[in-house]
């Protein structure tokens, strides 16, 4: 169903609802309308990186261990099969009338945000740092998420718009100051392209405020930028009681009648939250009129009609709940996880060789950990492999031995109240002691890093102070490496961590169901490590600034003028890839890469450009790339399409210029100096 009839279809609708009717139709929690044979809805469901919430479905990576792919056409296939799962459950569900939170069609996600600082708690939501990189991942998710059918499949949602990434604990009452090149050059750029390019049906306003203005009423974003300039057609969605801080917190009303006609009046169609139960007061004040109601309530019942809702003939009403936690999602949950991890450093002592490693010492408050494998706004998976489990299965096969020890709390000083403090350090010394290798698993969970009062924060306000991991950890690695002198140590978190010690280490991110069995594989080397880093990661907080400085300057790999501990971009295989015969057109990148190394892998190519323009970024940007498979003594010609924006930059004005000269590079890396270093590689390079 195209737009236009279901537009009509919904004014029709609601042209015979009554005035109340209309109103509450405005909250996340619509009631139903019998008379009008409506039925209630709840618009809030949430499918980050795989049905969340809602009882049983496949787990995939956290999103920032999807960016870690640098794979669009696999971005969009895992979000098909969500999208799947998604319907199976909601058809299953509204057969016996459970209409309830989290089983709906419209999906609050991708969280395309611009992850600029590492202590941000929600970072591992969002597709990393790069706003390229962000806008590809979020076009191929909402695709995958919309479907290419009569109707959509679900409805997404580019959140939280805009500028919109910490400090959580201050995000009721903040106000985001970001100048116009910043703007249009990196906070917004995803957005315009999730709109334009994929049709996204919906848009999350973000809870804090944008240069004064906040970002659920703000007239710059949701009118001026979203609708006029950028042609939106869908409905705008409020962040979850962001309009109750206009007057609560921003204190830029003064009354909850008041917020609601901020909102509403500058296009905030939905109010997920109550300050909408306020409308009928602010039309009794005059603040707003009928039609300011009735123009909301079409655009969200053309959403519903254009996923079939009151349709006889939508072609995923078909799918059966058998279509949700099948073999075949588990499988390509498993290939996400495998493609992912990033390889950050090793001595040689990896892949680990199952004919002479007969004892490993699994260590860690992650090896057995489920949450270090969900993030956060996750499902439940019938189907976890913890690392040790994934491990283990894989030594059991090959005759080996697995010792275990939880090692340490994951952030307390002990394991248990009547204990003295490091109470698990011997237990964990003595079998590293004797393991010919020791796997250590640590970092975080989404206890430690994600939202604001999220339940189950060890910290409340969700956001890191440092780029460390927990204390009693850090003890925990020092018992190890004085313990054995063959360490590797594999690292769960969704954010830039500082680890020193182990002679391989693997970031794993939040790596979803399949992540134990992942890992085995990888580390035995039965597949390659190809997963890159989508963000930079720094060695301490003091070389940023302020975290409340949205200013871009010295943050991200653009911008960053200090020594990263390790780049964007980077990651090491277990084979090796020659680049050569390099051709830049004007919309594709041509080179031919083969595959000289000792096994089979993926390359993941990365085109940078520098533009010979004083307003450039000052450092290279990704402006393409594309992951490609190679047997072993494969050579593949590979086109590589470029960002239609990447010969422009962008002036103080927030005005897009045409850049002039440019220099190209194509690798598998950055062009920086420490990217050569780690690698032993340099790009391609080709001036036009």
């Amino acid at each position: 169903m195209n737009r236009d009839t279901a537009t009509a279809k919904a004014k029709e609708l609601v042209s015979r609802m009554t005035l109340e009717e209309k109103a509450s139709q405005l909250r996340y929690d619509a009631p139903a309308v019998p008379r009008l044979g409506i039925p209630a809805y709840n618009w809030w469901n949430e499918v980050l990186h795989g049905v969340a919430r809602a009882g049983t479905a496949t787990v995939f990576p956290q999103a920032i261990g999807l960016a870690a792919m640098f794979d669009e056409d696999l971005q969009e296939e895992i979000a098909s099969v969500i999208s799947t799962e998604a319907r199976a459950k909601y058809n299953g569900q509204s057969r016996h009338g459970d209409r309830d939170i989290y089983k709906g069609l419209t999906v609050w996600s991708p969280n395309i945000n611009i992850f600029r600082d590492p202590r941000w708690g929600r970072g591992h939501e969002t597709y990393g740092e790069d706003p390229y990189l962000t806008s590809r991942l979020g076009i191929r998710f909402i695709k995958g998420l919309q479907g290419n059918g009569k109707y959509l499949k679900t409805a997404a949602c580019s959140k939280h718009f805009a500028v919109h990434s910490g400090p959580e604990a201050l995000r009721h009452q903040f106000d985001a100051r970001a100048g116009k090149k910043d703007l249009e050059e990196t906070y917004l750029p995803a957005f315009e392209a999730t709109v334009k390019e994929a049709g996204v049906e919906s848009v999350m306003g973000a809870y804090n405020r944008v240069n004064g203005e906040p970002a659920c009423g703000s007239r710059f974003l949701l009118t001026e930028t979203l609708r006029e300039k950028w042609g939106f057609q869908g409905h705008v969605v409020s962040d979850c009681w962001a309009i109750r801080d206009f007057h609560e917190n921003h204190k830029v009303t003064a009354t909850a009648p008041e917020s609601a006609a901020l909102a509403i009046k500058n296009g905030c169609d939905l109010n997920c939250g109550n300050t909408y139960l306020h409308i009928l007061e602010a039309l009794q004040e005059g603040l707003i009129s009928e039609e300011d109601i009735t123009r909301a309530c079409v655009r969200l019942f053309t959403t519903r009609y254009l996923l079939g809702l009151f349709a006889d003939d939508c072609e995923y009403d078909k799918i059966p709940v058998t279509e949700n936690d099948t073999d075949e999602h588990d499988a390509l949950a498993l290939k996400a996880a495998e493609k992912g991890m990033v390889l950050l450093e090793n001595d040689g002592i990896l892949p680990l060789n199952a004919d002479r490693v007969k004892t490993i010492a699994v260590i860690g408050p992650n090896a057995d950990s489920v949450m270090a494998l969900e993030g956060n706004y996750n499902g439940t998976s019938s189907r976890y492999v913890t690392f040790l489990n994934g491990i283990r299965s894989y030594a059991a096969k090959h005759g080996i031995r697995v010792l275990y020890s939880l090692g340490s709390h994951l952030f307390k000083d002990r394991t248990s109240g009547l204990a003295q403090a490091d109470d698990r350090l011997a237990e964990a010394a003595m079998y590293a002691e004797i393991a010919d290798v020791t796997i250590a698993c640590v970092g975080l969970d989404a206890g430690l890093e994600g939202e604001e009062g999220d339940t189950g924060n060890e910290y409340f306000s969700g956001d890191k102070e440092d780029l460390l991991i927990p204390e009693s950890q850090r003890r925990l690695l020092k018992t190890l490496r004085e313990s054995t002198d063959h360490l590797v140590t594999v690292i769960a978190a969704g954010s830039s961590l500082n680890v020193p010690e182990g002679n391989a280490k693997v970031f794993a991110w939040y790596p979803g169901q399949a992540g134990g069995t992942a890992l085995a594989k990888l580390l035995f080397g039965e597949i390659s490590f190809s997963g890159h880093l989508p963000l930079t990661f720094y060695r301490d907080v003091a070389d940023l600034p302020a975290f409340e400085d949205y200013s871009m300057a010295n943050r991200t790999y653009r911008y960053f003028t200090g020594e990263a501990l390790y780049p964007f971009g980077f990651g090491l295989s277990y084979t090796h890839f020659t680049l050569s015969d390099a051709a830049v057109g004007d919309q594709t990148v041509k080179v031919t890469v083969s595959n000289d190394g000792a096994m089979d892998g993926d390359a993941v190519l990365q085109v940078y450009v520098a533009a010979e323009h004083p307003q450039a970024t000052p450092r290279p940007r990704l402006c393409g790339f594309a992951r490609v498979g190679l047997r072993k003594g494969e050579s593949r010609i590979v086109e590589i399409r470029l960002d239609p924006l990447t010969r422009t930059v962008v002036n103080e004005e927030g005005e897009r210029e045409t850049a002039g000269h440019a220099v190209f590079y194509i690798g598998t890396c950055q062009p920086d100096p420490l990217s050569r270093k780690l690698t032993g590689e340099a790009p391609l390079e080709i001036k036009e």
